[in-house]
Formats: structure tokens, sequence, C-alpha cells
């Protein structure tokens, strides 16, 4: 788990946008984060791995962008953005590990097969039965 000290982001509130009532036009609740990965404290590898991230919130300079307006507060928001940079840069350093290639077992290819050949025959007996009555 990566923390980031609050000096390497820049919060900025904002109004937020959408339903809010009469609020909504006079209080800043909303808040803006942005974070430099280039002149963080981050190690070059990580720095790398977000560079190269298809995320729209990075822009061409490096600048990961953040707003968040999903709640009332100006508090709340703030936290909530500084949750999301976490969250996005620990999933950054989180590295999947490598697959390999298995080939199904003798019994497994067996139970496979007696399963298809259960269920041919199920099918089997929804076919039409034949009539033995006399039609003019």
């Amino acid at each position: 788990m990566i923390l980031i000290p609050d000096t390497e982001y820049e919060l900025s509130a904002i109004r937020a946008q959408g339903a809010g009532g009469q609020n909504v036009n006079k209080v800043s609740s909303a808040i803006h984060l942005r974070f430099d990965i280039s002149t963080s404290s981050l190690s070059d590898w990580l720095k790398q791995r977000l560079m190269h991230l298809k995320d729209s919130r990075i822009t061409d300079e490096g600048i990961l962008v953040l707003k968040a307006q999903q709640y009332r507060t100006q508090e709340a928001n703030k936290k909530d953005a500084i949750k999301r940079l976490h969250e996005i840069i620990n999933a950054a350093n989180h590295v999947q590990p490598m697959r390999y290639a298995t080939k199904p077992t003798y019994g497994a290819k067996q139970r496979r097969l007696e399963s298809k050949t259960q269920r041919g025959q199920i099918k089997q007996m929804r076919g039409k039965i034949a009539s033995h009555r006399n039609e003019h």
C-alpha cells in the first residue's frame, strides 16, 4: 500500500455540476485533485506504469486530474478524491502473476465426454413420437 504525502497533490474547490437545488450555484463543494506523476516521490518504475495507463484522467504532460463531486460537502469530496488517487496508484503497483497454459487431466476429459453423451441422450428423447394411427 503506497501512501502519497499531501504536499504532492493540489486540491481546489469548484462548483459541482448537475442537480442540487438552490445550493448548487453558490457552494463550491466539488474538488479538483491534480497530481503530477513526474515530480512525485514514486519509484521510476511506478511512474512509467502510471504514464502508460490508458486513462483519460491522465494528461499528456503526466498530470492525473480527478474530479470528486459525489458528496454534498467539500470535506467528503476531498476524502473521496484522495481515496481514489490512492486506489489508482495502488492498482498500478499491483502486478498480475504470470499465467501459464495447463492441460485438462485424463479424468476431466472423461467426465466432460460422459456429460456430453448424457446430454445428447436427453435431447434425443425429446424427438417426435411416431404415430400409429391411420390418417385419411
